[in-house]
């Protein structure tokens, strides 16, 4: 008896329920959009000084430009491309922090057998004491990230390289 007086007493309370319309489906179109705009440097006034890198558009790899991450982990049958490229991301992200304002040009990580090089183009910035503290520093906590040997190969240039202003 209990339960009748609190159902009627909730459908009292509740308000009128209207139903649902019936549900239609509509097709919304956008005309096709035929522009590939990632990782590409717009063009300015001609102010903008950009690298050789960042100045040809990602289709030219291995045309105009070459591999930034150099390894076998890609080919056919071979595990762990993905974590090959979450340590590239890894790597390139210490390089900036480890070198602040410094790295002209992006770095280019080589692994050969258990070996992993990293090339990068520095502009003058730092005294050579402390440029050397400093790859010391990288190439050890590298070493010890990795479990295996970490090289750096830095070459120093007066001021950033520029290849042409957009």
């Amino acid at each position: 008896m209990g339960t009748l007086v609190a159902d009627s007493l909730a459908m009292r309370a509740a308000p009128r329920i209207h139903p649902v319309p019936a549900a239609t489906r509509c097709l919304h179109t956008t005309p096709a959009c035929l522009k590939t705009r990632a990782a590409r440097v717009r063009v300015g006034k001609g102010d903008k000084p950009v690298t050789y890198e960042k100045a040809h558009a990602p289709h030219y790899i291995a045309h105009r430009k070459g591999w930034l991450s150099l390894h076998t982990g890609n080919l056919a049958g071979e595990p762990g491309a993905a974590e090959r490229a979450v340590e590239d991301a890894f790597l390139r992200r210490f390089l900036y922090g480890t070198f602040p304002g410094i790295l002209a040009e992006e770095a280019v990580l080589k692994r050969r057998a258990n070996l992993l090089v990293v090339c990068a183009v520095l502009a003058r910035g730092l005294a050579p004491a402390k440029l050397y503290f400093l790859v010391g520093y990288a190439e050890t906590l590298l070493a010890h990230f990795y479990k295996c040997p970490v090289r750096l190969e830095l070459q120093t240039v007066p001021a950033k390289v520029v290849y042409k202003c957009l």
